[in-house]
């Protein structure tokens, strides 16, 4: 056997797909191609068409990744516990993919990982008794909280911590108290403190959300 074919018994679907997250992970997702996905794996580009038919099929293969490391709506579960634990996971997997959330919902053949997320996700909300106007509504809200939080978390500066306090020490310093008083106000009462987290508004809103869709199913 050739070298590249030694190389390529070595290699599977999974282990190029996984390499690929690990990429976007690290890099971002722009530094994602085939060529250097190839090179991390101690193979020829050309090794990689064994495995995906090109850079699209590759986005969708890491998209159906990212959906089968989120939990599915738990069916044995009232309906709003169900829920509050597959957004707190989505929520947890687009940390680790922050690149991901501008991919998941943009394919226009969303394959079997998705479907099987998204139907479980509005049999939970029916299985609560939602008619379907509301339904829809819960459906595309919740979504928008979760992708809108992720992107919000993943470029943030300042998130929580006594480096975050620093930064925000700094931040603060250059505003003009009057003209921006609730700024420096934020900064210095609230984010400046030592167990501030910006990840904590994140089940705050969430149960905001969830408390609203049950009022509006009176």
């Amino acid at each position: 056997m050739s070298e590249q074919g030694q190389r390529r018994a070595g290699l599977s679907r999974e282990k190029v797909i996984d390499a690929a997250m690990a990429l976007a992970d690290s890099d971002g997702i722009d530094s994602l191609t085939i060529r250097a996905l190839a090179d991390s794996l101690g193979t020829k580009p050309m090794s990689m068409y064994h495995y995906v038919d090109g850079k699209d099929a590759l986005l969708a293969a890491m998209v159906e990744a990212v959906f089968a490391e989120m939990k599915r709506p738990d069916p044995d579960l009232p309906w709003r516990d169900a829920i509050w634990n597959r957004c707190v996971s989505a929520r947890d997997v687009l940390r680790r993919h922050p690149w991901a959330v501008p991919l998941l919902e943009s394919g226009t053949a969303p394959g079997p990982e998705s479907l099987a997320h998204h139907e479980a996700v509005l049999a939970a909300l029916s299985r609560g008794g939602m008619a379907l106007p509301l339904m829809a509504h819960a459906y595309a809200i919740l979504d928008s909280f979760i992708y809108g939080f992720a992107m919000e978390e993943a470029n943030l500066a300042v998130q929580g911590g006594e480096a975050s306090a620093e930064l925000a020490e700094q931040i603060s310093a250059a505003f003009d108290p009057a003209k921006y008083p609730n700024l420096v106000r934020l900064a210095t009462e609230h984010v400046m403190r030592p167990d501030y987290s910006f990840g904590a508004s994140f089940e705050y809103g969430l149960d905001l959300l969830l408390d609203g869709l049950e009022r509006a199913q009176d």
